[in-house]
């Protein structure tokens, strides 16, 4: 009973600790924002991706194919658009903070990058010797490359994100529209005049660049006003829409297995016009973050998700499949985990292992976000960094320190800020 009490006291003094180690002028909407793109990814990939058991295999199988009714959600939990506007916003501001500081371009760039990829050897790490046991104790080869497809494909985001972070000095200043102009062509190719199907891969730089200059417009003190967002809302919307309706472009803005088509797979004009239309909905909820985020309960949540963005990121699809694979060893094919995804059964059941799916990501976390924290500086009272996609340069969220540290955390963690 007495630890039943201590919990929520504990908790309000965490949040305390966050918000008085929280630098005043940092803008809490850009971390909100990080938030709900990351938390999008993850239920996104939990509620679109099924292993099917099938003849001792394990297969991948979408809902979105046998239920076209649920293509609204790939509306929805399809947020890749707000990261690179979000990754965009930072990079751009840490930048321009490194050189008034500096810090020559070679050094920021290695900072920023070991940040990114230090936890993607981990999981990289894990899976090379997870294969090889699986495949050593008689897992099918089929079953491997499913598995190792569905962990090892979410990491061409980082890779196209470590691109477009190494050309910040250069993109920063380019105009979204010449971006938006190379899609535009490349997709009258390759549909208009049925050119080569890989042309649709400059469009893995070209899509993603779009959102990403408009986050580095943002970030050296454009788009303040709300006009931006209302015309990037309104107008990608109703492109996107026209698209769909008279392009036929496909309605899901992810893979489905089976279409000739996809949105995402490369990424086509509909997606990055559909991202448009994001980007101005997180550009008009600006405001609104920043009066939610002002309360420190919310606000210490909201940091907390941010530090472990990289670990969630990368391991979330591993916490599927744990559950996924131990609980058919176990009690066999289960509803809405191991069946094919047809039927609102199938829905409904999906979202009962959804707090299943948490908790495994929830173990992942425990182990593996020493990979993303990094060390702590010597004499520190424990830093508390945020890293990944997106994240102020590596910056320090927040800083948890102990009661003598606690005087001065906020100037220095904005002067240790890049």
């Amino acid at each position: 009973m007495r630890e039943t009490v201590r919990d929520p006291i504990r908790l309000r003094d965490l949040a305390r600790r966050i918000e008085a180690a929280t630098p005043p002028g940092r803008d809490r909407a850009v971390d909100g924002l990080r938030a709900v793109a990351i938390l999008g990814v993850v239920l996104g990939h939990w509620l679109v991706t099924a292993l099917v058991a099938d003849s001792g295999t394990l297969r991948a199988a979408s809902p979105l194919r046998y239920q076209p009714g649920l293509t609204p959600v790939s509306w929805v939990f399809q947020t890749l658009a707000v990261f690179f506007l979000v990754g965009g916003q930072m990079g751009a501001k840490s930048h321009d903070c490194a050189r008034a500081r500096g810090i020559t371009y070679r050094r920021w760039l290695r900072a920023r990058l070991v940040r990114l990829f230090r936890p993607v050897a981990a999981v990289l790490t894990v899976w090379a010797v997870a294969a090889g046991a699986l495949l050593g104790a008689g897992v099918s080869l089929l079953t491997v490359h499913t598995l190792l497809k569905l962990v090892l494909s979410p990491l061409w985001f980082l890779l196209v994100y470590a691109v477009l972070t190494a050309a910040t000095p250069l993109v920063a200043r380019l105009h979204p529209l010449w971006p938006l102009a190379v899609v535009l062509h490349v997709d009258l190719i390759r549909f208009g005049f049925d050119g080569p199907a890989w042309l649709g891969w400059v469009n893995l730089a070209a899509g993603w660049l779009v959102p990403y200059c408009l986050g580095a417009a943002w970030g050296r003190g454009r788009l303040r006003g709300r006009m931006a967002g209302w015309v990037l809302l309104t107008g990608g919307a109703a492109v996107t829409a026209g698209l769909v309706l008279f392009g036929g472009y496909p309605a899901a803005m992810v893979g489905v297995p089976g279409a000739s088509i996809s949105n995402l797979n490369p990424p086509t004009l509909a997606a990055v016009t559909f991202g448009l239309a994001q980007c101005g909905a997180a550009l008009l909820l600006r405001g609104p973050l920043r009066r939610v985020l002002a309360r420190p309960v919310v606000w210490a949540v909201v940091a907390l998700v941010n530090l472990a963005a990289m670990t969630v990121f990368l391991w979330h699809q591993t916490a599927m499949m744990a559950v996924s694979v131990t609980t058919l060893r176990l009690a066999g094919p289960q509803t809405g985990l191991h069946t094919v995804p047809e039927g609102p059964g199938w829905v409904l059941a999906r979202l009962c292992w959804l707090p299943v799916f948490a908790g495994a990501l929830l173990i992942c976390w425990a182990a593996f976000h020493v990979y993303e924290a990094g060390r702590p500086r010597k004499g520190g009272g424990g830093v508390v960094r945020g890293g990944g996609p997106g994240a102020a340069g590596g910056s320090r969220v927040v800083r948890e320190g102990r009661p003598r540290n606690q005087a001065r955390p906020a100037q220095h963690v904005e002067r240790r800020s890049v």
